[in-house]
Parts: structure tokens; sequence; C-alpha cells
């Protein structure tokens, strides 16, 4: 299946476009501010600027030069309500910079969260505004949350990495600096207590990053959500409801963008179909210019973990009628077997298997707010359970 895109024509270009399996070339002349959606099927697309200005996910296309676009690439279409929105957050990322040491709340650059339903075209205005923050000498860090697609690393990640050019329109983002944590699963319903924890781990150490980056603290963040439209995800009336919640909130706007005319919905099968040229290009690379190896290892060479399932605490343990429930973040060992088949594993840098989530903290009821006193408590044989 074929997924319809757009490249943006600035300054009215022309360009050639060849089918890699065929050696027929079409050439396209484009007016001034104008698109060209193409469809990228199942063979590569091969393209060239013959003159003019145009770019693809805000990055300008280099004239005279062949590019090959991979099978199922989604083009971009810019619309001047983007241009306008990256407009205002270049200007706030310049009053940041400009700010004084002594008021560290007007340092911090905008902190953009994409949000929409599957298909609305989150990912795309996500990288126009970062190639074009780039483009203007920033460093924004984009966070990727979107674990169904996944436009950092592999599907089933969420990460984040430093953008400090325009993202390159057929290779995409790299990952030499790029912040993962692995899920495991496409959507956050399999376990999503798990995927707030990994969400939250993510926001503190870039929050701890930034504390020590003037620079990447002025150019700020863009957050491309997930489309999950049930449960903790994007609802029809989010629009309504933030600006509700955040009325009283200062320094946050929340504004409503059209959908982009290049966006096409797909199915469950073409996302699958997705997720694995995702997952190959990650092993091979996006021209096949990529060797991986393939290895033979003892069982007892490796420990592999699931984090969630089982009972929390056993049935004697609970309170009378309770009923025992799955813990999100328990670490449960694997038995390596055929189940295992075909399983997308990914490596801890953990030392212990109880450094592979941190589980070491605990929930208290307090008669008032603060911390506690002291950090020295005592425990006797007096319980109480609130109904």
């Amino acid at each position: 299946m074929a997924y319809p895109g757009a490249g943006a024509a600035v300054n009215a270009p022309a360009a050639s476009l060849a089918a890699s399996s065929s050696s027929q070339t079409r050439q396209v002349k484009l007016d001034k501010e104008c698109e060209l959606r193409v469809e990228v099927g199942e063979t590569p697309l091969r393209f060239r600027l013959l003159n003019g200005t145009a770019e693809i996910f805000g990055t300008e296309l280099p004239p005279e030069i062949w590019l090959t676009f991979p099978p199922r690439l989604k083009f971009a279409t810019p619309m001047v309500s983007y241009v306008n929105v990256h407009a205002v957050l270049d200007g706030r990322r310049s009053r940041a910079k400009a700010s004084s040491a002594d008021a560290p709340g007007s340092s911090q650059g905008p902190r953009v969260i994409v949000v929409g339903p599957t298909d609305s075209g989150k990912s795309t205005l996500s990288k126009m505004l970062l190639s074009w923050a780039a483009k203007q000498g920033w460093k924004p860090t984009f966070v990727d949350l979107d674990i169904g697609q996944g436009s950092i690393t592999i599907p089933g990640c969420i990460a984040a990495t430093p953008v400090e050019m325009p993202i390159d329109s057929v290779e995409g983002l790299p990952l030499e600096m790029a912040l993962v944590y692995y899920f495991g699963h496409t959507t956050p319903s399999v376990n999503a207590e798990l995927y707030k924890v990994l969400v939250k781990e993510l926001a503190q150490t870039l929050e701890r990053q930034f504390s020590g980056n003037a620079e990447a603290r002025a150019a700020g963040m863009v957050i491309n959500t997930m489309g999950w439209i049930e449960g903790v995800g994007y609802e029809e009336k989010l629009c309504s409801m933030l600006k509700d919640v955040l009325k009283n909130k200062p320094n946050v706007d929340v504004v409503k963008l059209q959908k982009s005319g290049g966006v096409v919905s797909r199915n469950a099968k073409v996302r699958q179909k997705s997720r694995n040229y995702r997952i190959r290009e990650y092993f091979y690379g996006l021209t096949n210019d990529l060797s991986p190896h393939s290895h033979i290892a003892s069982f007892n060479d490796l420990f592999v973990y699931r984090i969630g399932g089982g009972p929390q605490a056993p049935r004697s343990a609970l309170p009378i009628g309770a009923e025992p429930s799955a813990d999100p973040t328990r670490l449960v060992l694997v038995t390596i077997n055929r189940d295992l088949l075909h399983s997308v594993l990914a490596v801890s840098f953990a030392k212990e298997p109880d450094q592979i989530i941190s589980r070491k903290k605990i929930t208290y009821l307090a008669p008032s707010a603060g911390d506690l006193p002291s950090k020295f408590l005592i425990v006797g044989s007096l319980t109480w359970l609130e109904t």
C-alpha cells in the first residue's frame, strides 16, 4: 500500500521523479507556494530538484542531486499555520536566551507538546518545527513518546535526542546521542502504569540535563505523543479540556491547528507492515548498508526479564475481601525457550536485576503536606485500613 504525501514548493521549483524499478522519469514544475504530493509505494522513489527551492519535513532539498526515498515514506505538507507557530516559538527562544541569570524561570525555552489522534500529522509537524529551529541555529530536543510508530528508533520505545541540524528527509534522525527507554509494546494499554513510569523517568533525566545546559534549555523541546485515543491518550475534546485546565497557568498556550492535507489514514495491517520495516531498517540500514551478525549464546550466559505481571502481594497478605492485582513494575525472570522466538529484546545497562527499574519507593499518608521532619520511622503492630 502506498502513502500519499507532499513536498512543499517554496520558490517555483521544477523536479524530476523516477521509480527505482523503472527507467521512466517524470518532470514536474510547481508554482510558488504550491505542493507536490507523491505516493511512495513498495519500491523506492528517486527525486531530484532541478531548480528553485523546496523542502520536505522543513529541510531544504539540495539542487541537482538525486535522492532515493524508501518505500512507504510519508512526505510532509507544510501549512501557513505551521510556519506561524515556528515564528512564535523562535521569538520565545530568543527571549529565553536573552533572559538574565537571576531569573531562571524566564530562561526556559518553549516546550511544545503535539497531540492528536492517529494519522493526524503529529510526527510531520514535530519534524518541521525541529528542522526550522535547527535552521535558525537552535538545538532543540525532540522527545518521541509515540511507541506505536517510533520516529527516533524502533517502535516500542520512548526516546529523546537533541536536533543540531535540519532533519535529513531520507535518513531521518541520527541516533548518536539518543536517550532510549524500551517499553516493549506498541500500545500503552498493555501496561499503562509502566508507560507512565518510563515517561516520568525520561522527563526527570531531561530536566537534569537542561539544568546544566543553558543553550539546550533556551532551545526547548518538541514532544511527539501517541495517537491512542482511549484511556490515557488523546480525546476528541482534548483541546477544550486543556484550555479549561490550563487557563490559569502562565506562559501556557493551547493552539488548535488544522489537519495536514497530505495525511492519509492507515489500517492495522499497514501499520504493522510499517513497524516491521522500521525494525528491519534498524538492523540492516535504510539501503541495506549495514550487516547485522548472528550469534550463538548459552542459556546460562543470558538473563531475560519481563517488566510487569504477577500478583503484587499474596492473597494472605491482603486485607479481607481484597483481590491480588498485577504489579505493573514487577520484574519477572523469563524462561528462555521457543516462546521467545522472534521477540525483540533490549539490552539493559543495569549491573543487577533490581537496577533495571527503580522500585525502592513507598507511598504514605501524612497529616500535612511537605517533607517528613525526620527520616527515621518506628513501626509496631498497630495497623489501619482507610475505608
